[in-house]
């Protein structure tokens, strides 16, 4: 890797510092994260044996949550060994191709949630909206077609963002103030031209959020609008029950998503702040989806409850 006047061409490693600011206290911060990680990795593994082997659950809504958990098992995946080997042992460096290879799974698995969460809302639309043609329309070819859709979409559009990294050459620093890597950390890190990968990244973030966003939006105006219209308020009640947790995981994802968005390009937050909260928003809602939909699902109560009483007397 050469430098000259400050500059490096073609760097072979970048060097990630993990929570600026809170260097010090990072080992413990370990800890916790560590904690979240497992149980995302408990909740969802758990989640999707149960989506699997419980007929009762072989729905869209839950073929959809099952998608979304292993997503989520992606998510811990790719951001979890690098972040915990930073905080525990040390271990800032990282292949510049690998940090590549990590900011484009961290997005597409970012964008494959969000496409999921659109098609749970779609789902849920027709069911409350036209629910006699529900199981007409959510047929087992066209859940596997919206599923690929939804991945090459993100696919396609997220893969270009590490295409364009690569034409860069000359950077100004190598040292990444984050725990991972993400585009526009990256993208910061740059001595030339930026403006293409700039605003391209912009153009996936409205692509797909944004997009994602606005029907998800449009589907519950129309759901809201349609469950009014009930004649009976325990029709009511029940009809708007079947959403809360798809509400839930929506708000979530997407509040905290905006907040990492345009903090990191427009805001004036502290960078510990920033990078403490985008890890919190990567991690976080992998384990509660998992929670979420196990308190409001009466199948999946009851066969966790089979688990843990099995567990219980193999002892």
């Amino acid at each position: 890797m050469g430098s000259t006047n400050m500059s490096y061409l073609n760097p072979k490693t970048v060097i990630l510092i993990g929570i600026p600011g809170l260097e010090h206290v990072q080992f413990w911060i370990g800890f916790p994260f560590f904690s979240v990680c497992l149980v995302a990795l408990l909740g969802n593994v758990i989640l999707i044996i149960i989506i699997a082997t419980e007929r009762s659950l072989h729905q869209p809504m839950y073929i959809f949550l099952a998608v979304m958990a292993a997503t989520d098992l992606g998510l811990c995946a790719a951001i979890a060994p690098k972040m915990l080997a930073i905080f525990w042992f040390g271990s800032h460096s990282m292949a510049f191709e690998a940090c590549l290879t990590q900011l484009f799974f961290i997005h597409a698995l970012q964008g494959m949630e969000s496409g999921i969460l659109l098609a749970m809302a779609f789902d849920r639309y027709i069911a409350i909206c036209d629910p006699l043609r529900h199981a007409s329309i959510f047929t087992p070819l066209f859940l596997v077609q919206m599923v690929l859709m939804v991945a090459i979409r993100t696919t396609v559009l997220v893969g270009i963002l590490p295409i364009l990294l690569k034409r860069l050459h000359i950077f100004q620093s190598v040292v990444i103030a984050h725990s991972y890597c993400k585009h526009m950390a990256v993208v910061k890190l740059a001595a030339e031209d930026v403006h293409i990968n700039k605003s391209y990244g912009l153009f996936v973030a409205f692509a797909i959020l944004g997009f994602d966003l606005i029907f998800v939006f449009i589907s519950y105006i129309l759901i809201f609008r349609a469950v009014s219209h009930l004649p009976q308020k325990e029709a009511r009640f029940k009809a708007f029950n079947t959403c809360t947790s798809h509400i839930v995981i929506f708000l979530e994802f997407y509040i905290l998503a905006f907040f990492s968005f345009f903090s990191h390009r427009f805001g004036h937050v502290s960078p510990y702040t920033h990078i403490f909260l985008s890890t919190i928003y990567l991690l976080v809602p992998p384990a509660l989806n998992p929670i979420v939909y196990g308190v409001k699902t009466m199948e999946i109560r009851r066969r966790v409850s089979q688990i843990c009483i099995m567990e219980h007397d193999s002892w």
